[in-house]
């Protein structure tokens, strides 16, 4: 019985210690947000993050590789809450479908996921951070493509091909990028920067893509 209870100990302490170690790494992101985006990217220095949570340079680098990595914590769960949505659609669905799907599921369950980490509002000003820093928005662009490469093979898996042989995974899915980096233009530029604006955006410019493909763009009497 004895060894029971100790084993028991021993679980409670190591789930205090990891909520500690949550929280710790909750404060850091915040606090890194919050200065990024109140005196920018370039100008908040890691020395500055540690002091705002009162904790040493080497607390931070425990938690976070670099300010780079900080930065882009919250979109990186948005995207494997978005990944997780693709692996998890109906088998039936045509490719596009698919993301499609994903993505909207993803934009109406991922405000609870955002706001246990930091306010949602903080994560929007920070999208915005990202897209005037251009060394963060080449980041960005980077894991864009990479995410890309993710999907194309989840795809080509879905669908039962060869992503390196046959080029419709590939292609269907840099359709689908190239609309949500349109829709991420739009949506950063415009007066609303709610998660529901998003999220309308999305669904009406992904909806346009058979129309916009297929369609004949020109009206009458233009050449």
């Amino acid at each position: 019985m004895s060894a029971t209870v100790n084993k028991g100990e021993e679980n409670g302490m190591e789930t205090l210690r990891e909520r500690k170690k949550a929280r710790t790494r909750d404060a850091l992101l915040r606090a890194a947000l919050e200065l990024f985006t109140a005196k920018g990217y370039e100008r908040t220095t890691v020395d500055e993050i540690a002091e705002a949570v009162d904790v040493s340079q080497r607390t931070f680098f425990r938690y976070f590789a670099s300010k780079e990595e900080a930065a882009f914590f919250v979109s990186r769960l948005t995207e494997t809450h978005f990944v997780d949505a693709v692996r998890a659609r109906p088998p039936h669905e045509a490719p596009l479908e698919a993301l499609r799907r994903a993505v909207l599921e993803s934009w109406d369950t991922i405000n609870e996921a955002i706001e246990q980490v930091v306010p949602l509002e903080l994560h929007i000003r920070t999208y915005r951070v990202i897209e005037s820093t251009p060394a963060l928005l080449a980041a960005h662009l980077r894991r864009s493509m990479e995410l890309e490469e993710e999907l194309a093979d989840i795809v080509a898996r879905r669908e039962g091909l060869d992503a390196a042989a046959d080029p419709r995974p590939r292609l269907v899915v840099a359709v689908f990028g190239g609309v949500m980096r349109v829709v991420e233009r739009m949506w950063i530029s415009g007066d609303d920067l709610s998660i529901e604006a998003m999220r309308e955006l999305t669904a009406a410019y992904l909806d346009q893509v058979g129309p916009a493909l297929a369609g004949n763009w020109r009206t009458s009497g233009s050449y």
